[in-house]
């Protein structure tokens, strides 16, 4: 009796691992403190905006091109099945409020999420081959309300780059066999995370990033 106890217990344990190691996978992880920086820092281009975090809100004021942080422990975080989230809003300015610079497979290999750029309405991957966020497979066009928080998701996995907007699918990209890179110039100082904005000051808050599993 048990004996068979105790086989039942461990098949129940066992029946009931792939739920927990699930729902691990799908656990939120906060990037942002509500009154600091830490764990970022000051990206310095030359010509930066004013940055500060109040109440759980990153301003990156406008700048003479970009203004940016860069995140200081990027090997604690995942670069391959995972997906990042947060909300993101443009106070003042004409181009991007919510550069999102990321990995995709090692620290090496990144890439940026551009919402808002191009004179304010694209959004898109830069660089999918050697092409902007304005001109890949990406490429996408919103109006952005001035003041208004967008909700912003990314997902990243091997041969597949997906966002969202407010819930809406703005690109699924397939970057099997492409080849993935930061847009060449100051953009590469945010990598492997990072988050910028372009003559335009934005505001971020609600970062938050989860591993997801594995689609191979």
């Amino acid at each position: 009796m048990r004996n068979h106890t105790t086989a039942l217990l461990c098949f129940s344990i066992l029946a009931y691992l792939p739920l927990c190691m699930s729902l691990s996978a799908q656990r939120w992880i906060p990037l942002f403190e509500e009154t600091s920086l830490n764990g970022w820092e000051k990206t310095t281009f030359g010509g930066d905006g004013k940055i500060t975090i109040r109440d759980g809100v990153l301003s990156l004021g406008a700048g003479t091109m970009l203004t940016g942080i860069r995140y200081t422990e990027p090997e604690k975080l995942p670069t391959i099945d995972y997906e990042i989230e947060m909300e993101a809003r443009r106070v003042a300015g004409f181009d991007f409020f919510c550069g999102l610079t990321f990995p995709v497979g090692d620290l090496q290999t990144c890439a940026t999420l551009i919402v808002g750029g191009w004179g304010g309405g694209v959004v898109g991957i830069s660089s999918i081959d050697h092409l902007d966020a304005s001109e890949n497979n990406s490429t996408g066009y919103m109006r952005f309300e001035e003041g208004r928080w967008y909700t912003i998701r990314l997902r990243v996995r091997r041969e597949r780059l997906e966002g969202w907007i407010d819930e809406k699918v703005v690109f699924d990209a397939d970057i099997s066999g492409k080849s993935i890179s930061l847009r060449p110039g100051d953009i590469e100082l945010c990598a492997p995370w990072g988050l910028a904005t372009f003559q335009t000051t934005g505001e971020i808050r609600e970062i938050n990033l989860r591993r997801i599993e594995s689609d191979q």
